[in-house]
């Protein structure tokens, strides 16, 4: 990349409305952020309790999700799927956007948990500075989890799908 590549990048990163940007190739590697930096949590906060896998169902269920109308999206939306054995290798984002599970909004999700895929078969999209960029299966399994939420703001690294 030339320093006027550069420029521009930061410029359009700028402008838009994402918190986080980052791109990698063989030779380059950039990140831009406009986060602020994060405050230490006073040491008085009490610690996330700990709960057994039958607890967590129980209070899976008491969670409140926003209802429906206010958001535009169903329960099922909200949460992310999960198979019963979430084992496989992990994908990660490879930069920051928004996810998109399906090619269009009335169109059916690219994948399911349990789905078999092939290799370069794409998994899901992400949108960033206005591009969709098609996440593809790195090689052949059985999806046995999807972390990424629809229409939700994904971070460089983190998981989207778990292949088997």
């Amino acid at each position: 990349m030339n320093i006027e590549e550069i420029k521009d990048l930061m410029a359009q990163f700028d402008q838009s409305s994402l918190k986080e940007f980052s791109y990698r190739n063989a030779s380059d590697e950039l990140t831009f952020s406009k986060n602020t930096p994060v405050t230490a949590v006073p040491s008085g906060t009490a610690p996330a309790p700990v709960l057994s896998p039958s607890e967590e169902g129980a209070a899976e269920e008491k969670t409140a999700l926003p209802l429906a109308s206010e958001t535009g999206d169903t329960a099922a939306d909200l949460q992310p799927q999960a198979a019963a054995d979430a084992e496989g290798e992990l994908i990660e984002s490879p930069l920051v956007g928004v996810a998109y599970m399906a090619p269009a909004p009335d169109k059916p999700p690219f994948i399911s948990v349990g789905d078999r895929v092939k290799k370069g078969q794409t998994l899901l999209i992400i949108e960033a500075m206005k591009v969709m960029n098609e996440i593809p299966a790195p090689r052949d399994g059985v999806v046995t989890e999807i972390l990424a939420v629809n229409e939700k703001v994904i971070e460089f690294g983190e998981g989207l799908v778990r292949i088997k």
